[in-house]
């Protein structure tokens, strides 16, 4: 019997294969489905109407959906954050789990959170996912897309940390108050582990829960 497939949705390819081998790495077989060529034309796309992101979507959904994946990867917070997937998921009949999916179950543990994100989109959506489960978390949150172009661009983990400063940032949240920073971005697991080397802060990433719910 063949593998299931489950679709990856994401920003970009990059981020989409990272799904595909974040997937790959628990046994599981993803397809790629990016929804936008780069960076910057994800965000232009995110910040375009809601019709046309939600017509976008769908249309990836059910060419999906026709190739056999009955489960989708959404690959991306700040994709998560510009469109509802709830009502698409009714729609298709897929199930479908973002990363908003495990912040709804992060807030509560939390009293104060750092958070870096891509974009406003991201940020925003992540945001109010957080606040809605716990109304009074405390969050101090950045936008990062000038990271993600050198993650896009291949640049090592190590260099880019230290070029962005990425740990004087982190210091910052530690020194702010904030119990954990989160990886707001599925590109940010490139540089974890190079930054997790750099700060005491602890660094939440939400895959392997994403991972844990598209296996339930």
């Amino acid at each position: 019997m063949a593998a299931e497939q489950i679709a990856v949705l994401a920003g970009t390819p990059v981020d989409t294969q990272m799904g595909v081998e974040c997937l790959a790495k628990a046994g599981l077989t993803g397809l790629a489905f990016p929804m936008a060529s780069d960076p910057r034309r994800q965000t232009a796309f995110q910040i375009s109407s809601q019709a046309k992101k939600t017509a976008a979507v769908r249309a990836v959904l059910e060419t999906a959906k026709g190739q056999g994946c009955e489960k989708v990867f959404v690959y991306c917070n700040s994709l998560s954050s510009s469109v509802n997937f709830t009502p698409l998921a009714s729609e298709t009949g897929m199930t479908i789990v973002t990363p908003l999916d495990i912040y709804r179950e992060l807030a509560p543990k939390y009293r104060r959170l750092g958070l870096i994100a891509a974009n406003a989109q991201g940020l925003a959506g992540i945001e109010r996912t957080l606040f809605a489960a716990n109304p009074a978390l405390d969050l101090l949150g950045a936008c990062m897309l000038p990271v993600v172009l050198s993650i896009e661009a291949g640049e090592p983990p190590e260099e880019l940390v230290e070029r962005h400063r990425l740990p004087e940032l982190a210091e910052w949240f530690r020194t702010s108050g904030m119990e954990a920073l989160v990886l707001g971005c599925t590109h940010f697991p490139y540089f974890k582990e190079a930054l997790a080397k750099r700060t005491s802060l602890p660094l939440i990433d939400p895959a392997e829960e994403m991972v844990r719910k598209i296996m339930e």
